[in-house]
């Protein structure tokens, strides 16, 4: 791969400086792989969620957050024990073995509804984990100015799988089957390990400022524990925290009325299987060309708090859409706008918010966030859910009284954007 060659390509659609090429490649390269096996899995979990019975969700969610909180201390253990260029594959070949082992139960039709109700599960850990592992180490490699630039550009790689993914499913979904896309996802997941090695080997000279350490080659210590530790000790942390909660709850109010909105439109699960490919593949498209010629040049103008607020923002708007016509068409539109919003500006952003930590904090810290927040919430905010309906209450009021809850998430957003900008100038000035 020629340097020079890759340094005049892509500084047309970002500001790459020199040493960063290679790196950004692979990185681009690993999250389009990763994305595109986990969106040939999506649709999959949507239909079975919708199989094992949508006034079970709430009892699925809760289940995930328990299968979380046991999760979290074995990467826990394994990150201070191994080095990242071990830890690392092995975290996704071991989801591999899980996808062998779902191929062959749904294969031979051994239990499908009490499978589909595990694989929503594990789905959900998958993705959280496998997403979560990605961006500690690009916050591992980059530093908070090189995250601005290159992060909306490394998206892009993870938009692009997510255009690929759906794509596949919707050709595939009919003449293959749902459970045979199961291995296409393995076979993504193995290119996306053999990117992560690649990108262990170039990522160093990327990373400039990056102590040695950052190559990998030694383990972090400390307890498997100390994660939780460190999110109740930090204000900047426990703000992250609160903005990734208040994100869970809106996304589980609007994924809740989506699977109840798709259920009534149609008993197909090859249709509703096809419906949800087609909202995935419809945010693909959107997300990929903000990531491509936006995202870092708006980061780096308008800051990361800004960025991180365009979400909430989208979100008060959606809700007050879905509470005058809670409909399919406005589910699917509200779905793409605040998808697009959150993968094209405000996860980059929020991603750059952990550059400025220290590597401990970047894995394990992260990783409490990523996985055992952000899926408490959504147990929670499932039961209050239920518990809202249950209490007679219609989608469209739920859907307003979500709308101040977003305003306080715009407000935290902008907070957060001020006190990484004050972590990062004294990270500089430490270095001078």
């Amino acid at each position: 791969m020629n340097e020079a060659l890759i340094q005049r390509w892509l500084q047309r659609v970002v500001a790459l400086r020199p040493g960063e090429g290679r790196a950004l490649v692979w990185s681009f390269a690993y999250f389009f792989c990763l994305l595109a096996g986990y969106y040939v899995l999506r649709p999959l979990r949507d239909e079975m969620g919708i199989a094992g019975g949508v006034r079970n969700l709430q009892w699925l969610f809760t289940a995930t957050f328990f299968a979380m909180l046991a999760a979290v201390p074995l990467f826990g253990a394994m990150v201070a024990r191994l080095p990242r260029r071990r830890f690392i594959p092995l975290v996704y070949q071991f989801f591999v073995a899980n996808i062998v082992v779902f191929w062959l139960l749904l294969t031979f039709d051994l239990g499908k509804v009490q499978v589909a109700r595990v694989f929503f599960v594990w789905i959900s850990v998958f993705n959280l984990f496998a997403v979560s592992v990605f961006w500690s180490f690009m916050a591992d490699l980059f530093a908070s100015e090189q995250g601005k630039r290159l992060f909306g550009f490394i998206a892009a790689g993870g938009s692009a799988g997510a255009l690929l993914g759906p794509a596949l499913t919707v050709g595939l979904a009919l003449p293959l089957g749902p459970v045979n896309l199961l291995l296409v996802a393995a076979l993504f997941l193995e290119l996306a390990v053999l990117c992560a090695r690649r990108l262990e080997s170039v990522a160093a000279p990327a990373a400039g400022a990056a102590p040695p350490q950052a190559a990998g080659t030694t383990a972090l210590g400390g307890t498997w524990l100390a994660g939780i530790a460190m999110v109740l000790r930090s204000p900047y942390l426990a703000g992250i925290a609160l903005w990734v909660s208040l994100l869970s709850l809106a996304g589980t109010f609007l994924y809740f009325q989506q699977a109840s909105i798709v259920a009534a439109a149609s008993d197909d699960p090859a249709v509703r299987t096809r419906i949800f490919a087609t909202i995935d593949l419809s945010i693909g498209v959107l997300t990929i060309l903000v990531q491509f010629f936006a995202t870092g040049r708006l980061m780096a103008r308008f800051g990361v708090g800004r960025a991180a607020a365009v979400l909430p923002l989208v979100f008060a708007l959606g809700f007050l859409a879905l509470a005058v016509t809670p409909m399919l068409l406005v589910v699917i539109a509200f779905q793409a706008i605040q998808r697009t919003a959150n993968f094209a500006l405000s996860n980059p952003a929020r991603e750059v918010l952990f550059t400025v930590l220290e590597r401990e904090e970047k894995y394990k810290a992260k990783n409490v966030i990523d996985i055992v927040v952000f899926r408490g919430a959504d147990a929670a905010s499932g039961w209050l859910f239920a518990l809202l309906r249950g209490a007679g209450l219609e989608l469209s009021t739920i859907s307003l009284a979500t709308v101040p809850l977003a305003g306080a998430w715009l407000a935290l957003a902008l907070a957060l954007g001020r006190a990484h900008e004050h972590r990062a100038t004294h990270k500089l000035a430490l270095r001078a």
